[in-house]
């Protein structure tokens, strides 16, 4: 593979090279001492390197070869968009020409392989279902898994890397016998479909061989390149549509970093046959966090400067339709099929229920074209019920509900009973009719639960909001308080309506426990009366004043009206 061994370390695996003994792996001043390594070993010493999972046994790119296509003046050059970062203070207009001047006839920047490599995956994406689909554009990833994880090989995605998908466009685009080099921070590995694959130090090198200085040239185009905006791709290929996806926690797409992942992978897939949904793994955080890249702590800035360089984003495909050119497969084995189990997608649709039509919704506010395409993805597990719109605002009105009425009792509850109370006390001032409060408390409920349990206490609660229901008027509010507790809001009535309106739930109170079955006197209730007067309105809470009437009969000996 063609790694560079930098500071003792493999920069595949950051792990896998030790320390020469000889010195034939150290630090000449600012730059790397780089030596050829054959058959895994130290050239000096022979013994010293071990095998590497990766395959890290070159140290240099194929410099030879590129330089050979730059002398001859008739080469392609792909140069990845990191390259901006890596010859940095060089503009791209000095590196473009610096590339023209060493001998290559036409300089491509790499949009074209991603747009190319972010559309297939873009169908896989749409293509349902997949189950499990590891992203292979990464080489260090593809060889660890060929190397150390074949269980993970058949769900590696069959698309090749974006330098290999733009070097067969452009042999399709201009003539077979084209010879195309490609040069950035991790070059592809072994493949046919370049001529030549070298580093960004590589490419330096060639620079120097030629005569070329990158800051000595222009600064404008000397020969205006073949100018690409991005379209569908992010960097590395990726579909913008994919890293939109990743903000969301969504169970179709997961972004993964670091090879000691791939282990974790291994188990989900092949020990406890988990579907994963789309698996975006790097070795390394991008291409521009990886180690020959430069110093971690400068990573933002190299972002900051690689996007300051782009172009804007095109609105239109800017890859040439009418050019036949297969992406291809880096794998023959294509990924496996999950079904979704039909008895779960019933389940979802159910969930789903129907619009006022009495079809599904297929309203796409999901993202899903109908209800079942839906369905069977949330079968999968590749979507949720937070995607379905009616659903969740089907959920929003029952938690509405929910907190609008008791579950014991069928009546409001406490919040509904402050802001109606809230409103009726408003109401009052502006029309100047009073309003009537009672305060209800079961005597010796307690006594109830621990003689007869809390299932007798609950038949007993709900028996007595049916009660209050039958006593009151549909404009009157009745809540339940807490507990063994109720009030009642009765609108436009006195104290002396009030107190009619209670003697009646007191006596039909008393007679529901007798209706009940329980001993005389055993269940009852005291109720405390207060009357909100817009004349002369009270100082103290209403409830608070109708609690302390309540005290009063309770005082009096209970089943009373104070």
């Amino acid at each position: 593979m063609n790694f560079a061994i930098d500071a003792e370390l493999c920069v595949a695996c950051l792990a896998c090279v030790r320390v020469c003994p000889t010195d034939a792996i150290a630090v000449a001043g600012d730059e790397p001492l780089l030596l050829q390594v054959v058959d895994e070993a130290c050239i000096r010493c022979g013994q010293c390197l071990p095998a590497c999972p990766h395959g890290a046994v070159k140290v240099n790119g194929e410099i030879g070869k590129a330089l050979a296509i730059a002398s001859q003046g008739d080469g392609i050059l792909i140069l990845s968009p990191e390259s901006v970062a890596h010859f940095y203070p060089a503009t791209p207009e000095q590196l473009i020409n610096a590339c023209y001047a060493a001998g290559f006839r036409a300089v491509t920047r790499g949009v074209i392989g991603d747009e190319l490599v972010a559309a297939e995956y873009l169908k896989l994406w749409e293509e349902e279902p997949w189950g499990t689909l590891i992203r292979s554009t990464d080489p260090v990833v593809v060889e660890t898994v060929r190397t150390q994880y074949p269980e993970l090989v058949p769900y590696l995605a069959p698309v090749t890397l974006p330098a290999v998908a733009e070097a067969r466009y452009l042999r399709a685009l201009y003539r077979t016998g084209l010879r195309i080099a490609y040069a950035g921070i991790c070059p592809p590995v072994d493949t046919s479909d370049l001529d030549a694959a070298v580093t960004f130090g590589d490419l330096e090198q060639i620079f120097r061989i030629r005569g070329v200085n990158v800051l000595a040239q222009p600064n404008f185009f000397e020969r205006v390149p073949e100018e690409r905006q991005r379209h569908l791709s992010t960097a590395g290929g990726l579909p913008l549509a994919l890293l939109d996806e990743s903000r969301y926690s969504s169970r179709r797409f997961r972004k993964v970093r670091g090879l000691d992942a791939l282990r974790a992978l291994a188990r989900a897939v092949a020990v406890d046959r988990m579907d994963l949904g789309f698996v975006d793994i790097l070795s390394t955080e991008g291409v521009l966090d990886h180690p020959l890249s430069g110093p971690r702590e400068e990573l933002y800035w190299r972002r900051e400067l690689l996007a300051s360089t782009e172009a804007p984003r095109s609105r239109f495909p800017v890859v040439d339709a009418a050019v036949v050119a297969s992406v291809g497969a880096t794998f023959a084995i294509k990924p496996r099929r999950v079904q979704p189990d039909p008895a779960a997608v019933a389940a979802v649709l159910e969930q789903i229920g129907k619009g006022p039509n009495g079809r599904p919704w297929d309203c796409r506010a999901c993202g899903f074209d109908t209800c079942q395409r839906f369905a069977e993805a949330a079968a999968l597990g590749r979507a949720s019920m937070r995607q379905c719109t009616p659903y969740q605002e089907r959920r929003a009105d029952e938690a509405q509900r929910a907190a609008a009425v008791d579950t014991m009792t069928g009546l409001s509850t406490y919040r509904v009973l402050r802001d109606q109370l809230a409103f009726e006390i408003e109401r009052s001032k502006r029309s100047d009719d009073g309003f009537a409060v009672l305060f209800l408390d079961l005597d010796r409920f307690k006594e109830v639960n621990d003689q007869y349990g809390h299932e007798a206490g609950n038949d007993i609660l709900r028996a007595v909001a049916g009660e209050i229901r039958n006593a009151v008027r549909a404009s009157d509010v009745a809540a339940r308080y807490g507990g063994d507790e109720f009030v009642v809001i009765l609108t436009r009535t006195d104290l002396q309506g009030g107190a009619r309106v209670a003697e009646a739930l007191r006596a039909g109170i008393e007679g529901t426990g007798r209706r009940l079955g329980y001993p005389p006197g055993l269940i009852t209730v005291s109720i405390g009366l207060a009357e909100f007067d817009p004349k002369e309105p009270a100082e103290v809470d209403l409830l608070v004043s109708a609690d302390r009437a309540l005290y009063r009969a309770k005082a009096a000996g209970r089943n009373a009206v104070a």
